[in-house]
This record gives C-alpha cells, sequence and structure tokens, in this order.
C-alpha cells in the first residue's frame, strides 16, 4: 500500500520530514475494520507527533488522525461494520495513522459516514467532532448548571477545527448561550456563520470582552488554544465554581489561583478512551454515530475550509506548515492518494 512517514522530531521544512513511501497491506484483527482510505484532514496532533511531543510508539510511522473511507475487510470478532459500508473515523495515538492507502481501526473507535456528505467533508470531523463532545458533555457536563452563573460558555479558539465542531454542538444541543473568541475579522465571521451568538476578541484582555457583552460571568470556558497565556483572564471572568476545559499544551500551568472561586480543572484527550482501552471505549462509535446523524438532519455542518489535493507528502507538508502557522480556519483535507 501507498502511505507517508516521517522523521521524527524534525521540523516541517526539513528534507525527509514527510516521505512517499509504501507497505505490505495491514491485515485486520479482533474488532478491526480494514478500511481503504479516501480522504483525510490534519489536526494539530499530527504536528506535535512529527515533532516528538507524543510517541505513537509503532511501526511504520505513519501520521494521521482523521479519515473517511470505504470497509473493505473486518476481524473475526467485529460485529458493528461489514465490507462496503462508509466510514469515519480518528483512530487511535498508538497504531498506524491514516496517512495510508489502507489502515486497520478498531471499530469501536468508528462511525457510519454521514450519506449527506462526500469523503472529503467527512474526514474533516471525527477527531474535532469527539472532542468537542467529550468536553462538553462528559468533562465539563454542561447540561448540569453551575449555580449563579450566566448559562453560557466561552470557545477560546472558535475559529479553530475544534472550536467550529464546538461552536455549533453547544448551539444544537443545549441552551447556552455561545460566546466564542477570534482575533481576525475572517474568523470572526466563520464563528458567527456557525452559530456563536457573541465574538470576542482574544487579542484583548477577555475578562473585559466578555464582561462588556453583559451576560454576567459565564459557567464554562473551553479552552482550544492559548490556555496559558489566558489563564488568568479565564479566572477573572469564570463564575464562582465553575468549569474550565483545555485541549491544548501549555508549558507550565499554575493551577493554585482557581481554588479561591473553586474552579474545576477538566482535561480533554480524545486519545484516552484508545490509549488505555477503558471500558467505555465503543462510546466514541456511539458518539460518531450521532454526529453523522446531525449532520444528515441538518444540524451540524461539516467545518472544511481548504482541499490541499491528493495525499501525499508534498500537501501534507503544505497542510502542517499551516497549521503549524495559528492562521487556519476550520480543516484543511486532502483526498485520494491520485497523485
Amino acid at each position: 500500500m501507498r502511505a507517508v512517514t516521517y522523521t521524527e522530531g524534525s521540523p516541517i521544512d526539513a528534507p525527509g520530514a514527510l516521505v512517499d513511501t509504501s507497505f505490505p497491506d495491514p491485515v485486520a484483527g479482533g474488532r478491526d475494520l480494514l478500511v481503504q482510505v479516501q480522504a483525510v484532514s490534519v489536526n494539530p496532533i499530527d504536528t506535535k507527533v512529527r515533532q516528538g511531543a507524543y510517541k505513537q510508539g509503532c511501526e511504520p510511522k505513519v501520521l494521521g488522525w482523521d479519515a473517511a473511507g470505504t470497509v473493505t475487510a473486518v476481524g473475526p470478532e467485529a460485529r458493528l461494520f461489514k465490507p462496503g459500508d462508509a466510514v469515519f473515523y480518528a483512530g487511535a495515538l498508538d497504531r498506524p495513522g491514516s496517512n495510508a492507502a489502507l489502515q486497520c481501526v478498531d471499530e469501536r473507535l468508528v462511525g457510519p459516514k454521514p450519506g449527506s456528505l462526500d469523503f472529503a467533508a467527512s474526514a474533516a470531523l471525527p477527531l474535532t467532532a469527539l472532542t468537542a463532545w467529550e468536553m462538553l458533555f462528559d468533562r465539563l457536563d454542561v447540561g448540569r448548571p453551575v449555580p449563579g452563573a450566566a448559562p453560557a460558555i466561552l470557545i477560546v479558539g472558535g475559529g479553530g477545527g475544534v472550536g467550529s465542531i464546538a461552536i455549533q454542538l453547544a448551539r444544537q444541543l443545549t441552551g447556552l448561550t455561545v460566546i466564542a473568541t477570534a482575533s481576525r475579522p475572517e474568523t470572526a465571521q466563520w464563528c458567527r456563520d456557525l452559530g456563536a451568538h457573541h465574538v470576542v476578541d482574544h487579542g484583548k484582555p477577555l475578562a473585559a470582552e466578555v464582561a462588556a457583552l453583559g451576560l454576567g460571568a459565564p459557567g464554562f470556558v473551553f479552552a482550544t488554544t492559548g490556555t496559558g497565556a489566558h489563564l488568568p483572564e479565564i479566572i477573572e471572568l469564570l463564575a464562582p465554581q465553575g468549569r474550565l476545559g483545555p485541549i491544548d499544551d501549555p508549558a507550565t500551568l499554575d493551577v493554585m489561583p482557581l481554588k479561591p472561586k473553586s474552579l474545576s480543572l477538566h482535561w480533554e484527550l480524545m486519545f484516552t478512551r484508545s490509549l488505555f482501552r477503558t471500558a467505555d471505549m465503543e462510546r466514541q462509535h456511539e458518539i460518531l454515530t450521532e454526529v453523522s446523524r446531525l449532520i444528515d438532519g441538518g444540524k451540524l455542518r461539516t467545518t472544511v475550509s481548504e482541499t490541499f489535493g491528493p495525499i501525499n507528502a508534498a500537501n501534507l507538508t503544505r497542510a502542517h506548515a499551516l497549521i503549524e502557522s495559528g492562521r487556519a480556519k476550520g480543516k484543511v483535507v486532502l483526498e485520494g492518494f491520485g497523485g
């Protein structure tokens, strides 16, 4: 099979950072599906693993944690899908990724591809939808109000991949007022188009920006980026007993200032269930199945912003560079192995 491998610890402009290559076809075992990958999208986790921040711990070293494709074979214990099914998924951090023509993935991490979307539009969704869903409903528990707080959530980094789907989920599935942050006119409009009630500028002091809306202190903050830099402002703007949920990787995070307000901290890593084979690992199948239903019902939309052509080292290099620039809006997708 064709695949793109990476050199761990390499900057994206280094020769050989990403390389076109080929490997024997993988074989599905246990509850695996063997998927013919039709499209992928690129996430910050791809760049972080390439840079060495996370150890993938598998061979071949293939990045990619978003894919849509067609099941070609199933393992002997698989029961949720059959050959010919169209699926989408984010996969697992400790197995070869989706930047390959064929990929084995545990069916408990897989959902049925939305019928109303093509493969490219579907590939933009799994990792971000799982991250946003798990944060909103499993970690922050937004259905349980914070006493005395404004029924509102601040989503820091609303224009990014996770922020783009979090805005939609919060708007469609909760009664919360959705406040997103964006620092450029085009990303601010993107957030409004996705359903944000208000957009504030994270390039300015966030506490003052939120206070100026006149809503009161929100009970929830979903920090997709810049948590370390924004933490003092987040602590100031959150209501007492409020909940903070970050997903990024600050070098350090001093949580002692959370104590006076009894603020709680809720980390989310979408790979926790697969890394530790948790008892509720199949919950990701259930979430993606529901996301697919919401897409087909017109409640959610894909977050594709750019398509970079076929899946190859050159196009993935372009995508990594854009992600690392911090100026990506929505999701970047690649489709097929045609060049």
